[in-house]
């Protein structure tokens, strides 16, 4: 008898459950079922996996066979699931890995130009950071990714826009207030007025404070959304771009230090250019077009 994914399955199951009982439960089969199908991934293996016929601990080689079973199964539904996914899509699908402010500011009237043209093409975001997006395009897990970067750090892929980083803060609060004060004097050292939420583009400020007050946050967020709703909250003050910010309500102020100037581009990328569907060129030329 040859080794079969549904044995993986079922010892990855009794592994990670603890229990024949638990493990037929969750699999919806016999536990004398469950107990034939590991026997017989025993016998193919020739070796035991299971310390004890509890199956609460495993073998050395048990260790090793249950990161296999795992890498094995989550290929397979990661790959099941695709293929459902375009069996209900008409139109295919078009996967886009993005930066938190980008989903905010920059998708929206890209989306809406790009239905018209593809109202059947199934649009699937994932919103997370930088390395994030990198990792999600090389591993083809995203057909196009975007990126936030410094102006000039990187080459990578075609540049989208590039606006101004500052500061936001709650309309009415101790940072706004001090601001008005000044007479509207943009300054980066305001932020020690209000505790700092902290957010991966705060690290794109080129200013010591930031650094400090980047170490002693207690709050930290990485959607855009999310971050405005804590500022308007009264939670503290952060550092989001421009775009992020402008067709927001009311209840948050944005100003952008001058000293220094603080930018971010936003990139997209992709692996090769080769061989890509109509849509994902379409989407591809809209980004920056719009």
């Amino acid at each position: 008898m040859s080794m079969k994914l549904e044995m993986l399955r079922v010892f990855r199951t009794v592994a990670e459950t603890g229990t024949l009982a638990a493990a037929a439960r969750e699999l919806n089969r016999t536990p004398s079922a469950i107990s034939m199908t590991l026997a017989q991934l025993a016998d193919e293996i020739g070796a035991p996996l299971f310390e004890t016929d509890r199956k609460n601990r495993l073998t050395p080689l048990g260790q090793l066979v249950l990161e296999e079973s795992c890498r094995a199964t989550d290929v397979f539904d990661k790959s099941a699931q695709a293929i459902r996914r375009h069996a209900i899509s008409t139109g295919g699908i078009l996967r886009i890995a993005a930066v938190p402010s980008a989903t905010v500011a920059l998708l929206p009237d890209v989306i809406e130009v790009f239905r018209k043209s593809h109202p059947d093409v199934r649009i699937e975001i994932s919103d997370v950071d930088t390395p994030a997006v990198r990792r999600r395009v090389q591993r083809d897990e995203a057909d196009i990714g975007i990126v936030s970067a410094r102006p000039g750090e990187t080459s990578e892929g075609d540049l989208i826009l590039c606006d101004d980083l500052g500061i936001v803060c709650a309309e009415g609060g101790p940072l706004h207030t001090a601001h008005l004060s000044a007479g509207g004097s943009s300054d980066w050292n305001l932020l020690s007025l209000e505790p700092l939420i902290a957010n991966p583009l705060c690290r794109l400020v080129d200013h010591p404070l930031v650094d400090t007050l980047m170490a002693s946050s207690t709050l930290e967020a990485r959607n855009t959304t999310a971050i405005l709703s804590f500022v308007r909250r009264g939670f503290g003050a952060s550092i989001l771009p421009f775009e992020a910010v402008k067709s927001q309500p009311d209840g948050v102020e944005f100003f952008a230090p001058s000293s220094p100037i603080s930018r971010r581009e936003l990139r997209k990328i992709r692996q090769g250019s080769d061989c890509q569907s109509v849509a994902i060129e379409t989407f591809w030329s809209l980004l920056g077009d719009t």
